[in-house]
């Protein structure tokens, strides 16, 4: 599907990807190659939680899709992940919870994207193009290690923090980084 954007668009592109966008963006620009996907930027792949963890908040997602009602693996995603239950009620009483509620099945997706939660090593490190890999500051460890992993992987990548950002970049913050990254020479 990706391929199909891409040639779309004139028959290369860019890549930018957030948190499990991040992960899909990995795959492509391995398998699409540097004649499709000229440079790749990424913030915050999720990879690298404990396995255990992982493979529960995984199988618990995928149960709540399967059985339950619109909502509940969103509600079991932010849960196991640490939103504080103050938080997670505050969301709950949010009006974006009716938009959240209709797509949280889409989270079994990204736990498919992100396979056994491990950094991909081998599809990582056959990425051949410049590559600018990132993580908030004030983001879990996990996000961090996963970062410098697939930065280590990938020839010409680029490694940066964002400090003071946490997984959801402020856009004030991100934006200047790719427009300076993604209009800056190829190599």
């Amino acid at each position: 599907m990706l391929d199909a954007l891409v040639n779309e668009a004139g028959g290369s592109a860019s890549l930018y990807g957030v948190s499990s966008g991040g992960a899909l963006s990995l795959q492509a620009a391995a398998r699409l190659g540097p004649a499709k996907v000229t440079k790749l930027a990424i913030y915050e792949a999720p990879y690298g939680q404990e396995k255990q963890d992982f493979a529960k908040q995984k199988d618990g997602v995928n149960a709540r899709v399967r059985t339950g009602e619109p909502g509940e693996a969103a509600e079991f995603f932010l849960s196991s992940i640490g939103t504080p239950p103050e938080a997670l009620e505050g969301m709950k009483r949010s009006p974006q919870w009716e938009a959240m509620k209709k797509i949280d099945f889409t989270l079994a997706y990204d736990y498919e994207v992100l396979g056994d939660g491990a950094v991909p090593e081998e599809v990582v490190k056959t990425i051949r193009v410049p590559a600018l890999v990132m993580n908030g500051g004030n983001s879990m460890d996990f996000m961090k290690a996963a970062a410098d992993r697939i930065a280590a992987l990938i020839p010409d990548a680029r490694r940066k923090i964002l400090e003071g950002q946490a997984h959801q970049a402020a856009a004030e913050v991100m934006v200047p980084l790719l427009v300076e990254f993604f209009t800056g020479p190829r190599a």
